[in-house]
């Protein structure tokens, strides 16, 4: 066990918080909703039905969809772009390990590694593939959620209804997604930048307490 918490403890951390912060967000918006709904005359829900309503839905996925995009974006463009002296960057003056073609009879080497062809091709893009399916998944639940959070809201109000092709060209829907992109992109630029100056002893993110900023991690 002692082994495995080694060897796991970073993702088990993170899985932990994700999952805390859920339940935080769950009971919270829970909270929220019926308070919106009381005031607007409107009967309460169970916690149930908050779960599967467009309250909750829109506010989970137009987070995922922001954080997928961003881890997305950076693995991609991290293939073409530099910056010399960050940590988050490959070295644009030397080989990088990560660019060399995959060697079948390395030993350890995964299995589609050693299958070759297609299922080679496909694994060697797989992160980019993922991440971007995982966007497109969270922009589809995203607008689910805050179509129908949207048509609830106009409902009580006793206001027209859009259809989800009008609802996707609103304003209010964009306005959702672009307020928590340039929020990620903000960051990514953050850290890039702020990893050539200044360190961080023992992590993964940032160079050697005594590298020069001028060296490329």
């Amino acid at each position: 066990m002692k082994r495995f918490l080694r060897y796991n403890g970073l993702s088990i951390v993170f899985l932990l918080l994700f999952i805390l912060t859920m339940v935080g967000q769950s009971i919270t918006g829970f909270k929220e909703h019926n308070n919106d709904l009381q005031e607007n005359r409107a009967s309460a829900i169970t916690f149930a039905q908050y779960l599967t309503s467009g309250h909750f839905v829109e506010a989970t996925f137009e987070n995922f969809e922001s954080e997928f995009l961003q881890m997305a974006l950076y693995v991609i463009l991290s293939i073409y772009f530099y910056q010399k002296g960050s940590a988050e960057s490959k070295d644009p003056d030397k080989k990088n390990e990560v660019d060399r073609e995959p060697d079948p009879k390395r030993k350890g080497a995964p299995w589609p590694v050693k299958k070759g062809g297609f299922i080679l091709y496909v694994y060697k893009h797989s992160l980019c593939y993922a991440l971007s399916l995982l966007f497109i998944i969270s922009f589809i639940f995203h607008l689910y959620g805050s179509h129908s959070a949207y048509n609830e809201e106009q409902a009580l109000k006793h206001l027209p209804l859009k259809s989800v092709s009008e609802y996707l060209g609103s304003s209010k829907f964009w306005f959702e997604s672009f307020q928590n992109w340039q929020s990620e992109f903000l960051s990514i630029f953050a850290i890039v930048i702020l990893s050539i100056f200044l360190r961080e002893k023992g992590s993964a993110q940032s160079k050697p307490v005594d590298a020069p900023d001028s060296e490329t991690d």
